[in-house]
């Protein structure tokens, strides 16, 4: 891998992240070492001596494209740019010469290695003390520019491991969060003010079209800007990196054999909403897998046009998330014939018959319909 060059934007994440790939790469040279001490033991107990290990050219182009297909890019890179990468492919060529199954164990291998890539990633990012106090922040202040501006802060580690000791010594950092937030909008206020910014910005088309079952209970700010991703969850809605990949593989996972769908979903524009409802679940103490399995209980998703799809997903996944397991309704199939007759893009349409006309319900806007009764939640926070 290169080496960041000084003074480069961005050189601080560009050195934790190759800081992590080559402590995973580390964790996967230490495996394979290991496998092949216990490889040489197995040959000299039963047979009185050890294979030798096979050319290292051979190794090294067999092995290489197996470790390109089973392994992350960006590990099976580092792995191969490295000055033992040959020592290691002949290693890994004699394990499986010597009867492993490499289509079996590079995979379990690689996981570890994300699992470390990803721990030292976290690490790095402030986000093993900082992540705790994301959910403690989103808990106690209310979504808006005071905790955008803390999450935002490039002192926001600091802050984080600040908010630790405090709590090492008995202080209710909860209290002075709630204070904070208070005097942090009086501040955001006033300079704002100073700087001629006006009146608070109205609610943002985003945060006007997500109203209703997809914002229901959760924290959305209202100038919620879903076209800046890594934005909205991280800052608007508190949600890190780690923990929205956490919550991925959660998707994928309940959606085996379908991986084509769950990336429709979790690459959905209105995907950071999934993401913060499985995230205030978690911090109520529920089973979010648990609610995601009943995706593939009901798969009336399925059902539509094609283009629409993600966006099914998406309603899907949130009545799933809202609901108890096995208590989620049905979820209605749409009168297309009503939704003409009451569509405000449609021009006129000739009377109909008593007869063909639509229900009467069909009349009401969607917004007014009665919903089913929702059981009572804790308030939004």
């Amino acid at each position: 891998m290169g080496t960041p060059t000084p003074g480069m934007p961005g050189e601080p994440f560009a050195e934790a992240a190759g800081e992590a790939v080559q402590t995973a790469v580390m964790a996967v040279r230490l495996m394979t070492a290991i496998a092949d001490a216990v490889r040489r033991h197995q040959q000299r107990k039963n047979k009185g001596e050890e294979d030798a290990l096979p050319p290292a050219e051979e190794a090294v182009t067999g092995t290489g494209e197996a470790l390109k297909k089973l392994f992350p890019p960006d590990i099976s890179t580092a792995l191969m740019a490295g000055a033992d990468w040959p020592v290691m492919a002949q290693q890994l060529l004699a394990l499986q010469l010597a009867g492993v199954d490499m289509a079996d164990y590079l995979p379990r291998v690689g996981e570890i290695a994300v699992t470390v890539r990803d721990a030292v990633a976290a690490k790095n990012s402030g986000e093993g003390v900082a992540g705790e106090w994301v959910s403690v922040l989103r808990e106690t202040m209310p979504a808006g520019s005071v905790r955008e501006a803390i999450l935002a802060s490039p002192a926001w580690p600091d802050m984080a491991a600040t908010m630790e000791r405090l709590k090492e010594h008995g202080v209710d950092v909860r209290h002075v969060l709630r204070a904070a937030a208070t005097e942090g909008a009086l501040v955001d206020r006033t300079v704002g003010e100073k700087l001629g910014a006006g009146p608070a910005p109205v609610m943002s088309r985003d945060s006007m079209l997500s109203y209703g079952p997809l914002t229901t209970g959760l924290d959305v700010p209202k100038n919620l800007h879903l076209d800046d991703r890594e934005y909205a969850l991280q800052y608007q809605l508190a949600i890190p990196p780690v923990k929205n990949a956490r919550y991925i593989d959660w998707v994928r996972e309940a959606m085996p054999e379908r991986g084509r769908e769950a990336d429709l979903m979790v690459n959905s524009r209105q995907w950071p909403l999934v993401a913060a409802r499985m995230a205030k679940m978690e911090s109520d103490g529920k089973s979010v897998r648990e609610h995601l399995a009943q995706l593939m209980k009901d798969t009336s998703w399925q059902e539509g046009p094609a283009p629409q799809l993600g966006s099914r997903l998406v309603q899907a996944a949130t009545e799933a998330l809202r609901w108890p397991p096995g208590e989620a309704p049905s979820r209605v199939k749409v009168n297309t014939t009503a939704a003409r007759a009451t569509s405000t893009t449609v021009g006129p349409t000739r009377p109909r018959s008593a007869e063909g006309a639509a229900p009467a319900e069909a009349g009401v806007a969607p917004h007014r319909r009665e919903s089913p009764p929702v059981p009572k939640r804790g308030k939004a926070r």
